[in-house]
């Protein structure tokens, strides 16, 4: 069986430290270099976690937050809005995300409501999930809805906002704790404030809220001249362990993270730099352990539609992005499975994500999950794994940028914290 070990690093090459100073440059690059080494060679040491072995702290008895993995019989979720959904500004952070076919998109309508109608079907189709749910079993929750276009200005840049779509970007629940992600993108620096409410409520039933430090979103944080400019270009740099988000201050989007129990499982892209790996690894030793994995990915963003765990000891591994540790699950006794080509047409309008959002499931307990009614291949494949699918559709949905995981953020499982990797 695996032992699991600290994974301080990331693809081939952390990239160093962005400028804060002449004075403090090298200094502080040596220090990234230093704390980040590569994931490959840390995989290769036989050196244990240092993080005692011992249980978190008991989740209060009426508390309504309690999670610990992605699989748990599911008894609460939230749910995000489609309501009021603007297309962000096209600056140099939005440019690396999406691809090329879709920038005169963003530079013709970034600020702007995304087109009214296909919108309002996606807020039909979410509505008929959030019904699905409920007719499952499960307590649904959604964020407060909020006008997105509202120009904002800080002392370090102005723009529109975005969305509250996506729960599972912005919340990271661990245990009887919601943690708050401080995002990347300038668009969603203020979406906190549709989950505020609900947050508070959470809080006063006795759950713990953090909030991760807040990045001011300086230019400082992003590699202005970001050289992508076709698909081999993403190809290279990602290969070259190149970001557009540089290490001037910790940001992480909360869905670069994966939970199974102890272990937490993050991969540095576009959105997550090492600083916030390392915020998030600080602030949960030492109860839990994060490592850092990473893929053949042209355009690292959010894990789960990349490397989806489903059960305990049962993992989607996306076969156009493999993972380059793969082996410490397989080592593990883990079941490693390529879920089928997505069945998605090429002319459907996918402005923030990628086909692979058929594997972007949601699971409401080890036997149930919920897959788009379109994706027959995949519910033949969970159905020979012995999973029933619960079949919702939600294409308009995923052209927002999210599958039924990342349109979620569930609250409560029913389960016990536990160690998969021991």
């Amino acid at each position: 069986m695996l032992r699991v070990r600290c994974l301080r690093g990331g693809s081939r090459g952390a990239e160093a430290a962005h400028y804060i100073g002449s004075g403090l440059r090298g200094a502080f690059t040596g220090w990234v270099q230093r704390t980040f080494q590569s994931t490959q060679a840390a995989a290769a040491s036989q050196n244990t976690c240092a993080a005692e072995d011992k249980a978190a702290s008991p989740v209060p008895k009426d508390c309504l937050v309690c999670s610990y993995n992605e699989w748990d019989p599911l008894e609460e979720v939230i749910v995000g809005r489609a309501e009021n959904a603007c297309v962000p500004p096209f600056s140099v952070e939005v440019k690396a995300n999406t691809y090329e076919k879709y920038w005169g998109f963003y530079q013709k309508f970034g600020g702007q409501s995304f087109p009214k109608d296909h919108v309002k079907k996606a807020i039909a189709e979410i509505e008929e999930m959030c019904n699905i749910l409920k007719g499952e079993g499960v307590t649904v929750k959604r964020p407060d809805p909020i006008d997105w276009s509202v120009k904002y200005k800080t002392p370090d840049f102005e723009s529109t906002g975005m969305y509250a779509a996506m729960p599972r970007d912005i919340l990271l629940v661990v245990g009887n704790e919601i943690i708050e992600a401080p995002m990347a993108w300038r668009a969603r620096f203020f979406e906190y404030r549709a989950y505020r409410r609900l947050i508070k409520d959470y809080f006063n039933s006795g759950a713990k809220w953090t909030t991760a430090p807040k990045p001011t979103m300086a230019d400082e944080l992003y590699d202005q001249s970001y050289p992508i400019h076709s698909v081999e270009d993403r190809h290279k740099l990602a290969a070259q362990g190149k970001f557009v988000t540089t290490e001037f201050e910790p940001c992480f989007d909360a869905a670069d993270f994966i939970r199974a129990g102890r272990d937490i499982f993050v991969q540095r892209s576009q959105v997550t730099n090492y600083m916030g790996i390392e915020w998030m690894r600080r602030h949960l030793a030492p109860d839990y352990r994060v490592h850092i994995i990473s893929f053949k990915d042209p355009n690292p963003m959010h894990i789960d539609a990349t490397f989806n765990i489903i059960g305990p000891g049962l993992v989607l591994s996306n076969p156009d992005r493999p993972c380059h540790q793969i082996e410490l699950f397989k080592k593990a006794g883990w079941t490693v499975i390529q879920p089928p080509v997505p069945l998605i047409p090429d002319d459907h309008p996918l402005w923030m994500s990628s086909k692979w959002l058929s594997m972007n499931v949601l699971m409401l307990d080890e036997k149930r999950v919920m897959v788009d009614a379109n994706e027959t291949s995949i519910q033949k494949m969970f159905e020979k794994l012995g999973i029933a699918t619960v079949k919702v559709s939600i294409r308009h949905a995923n052209s927002l940028g999210g599958g039924f995981h990342c349109w979620t953020c569930d609250i409560r499982r029913r389960g016990t914290l536990q160690s998969y990797f021991d």
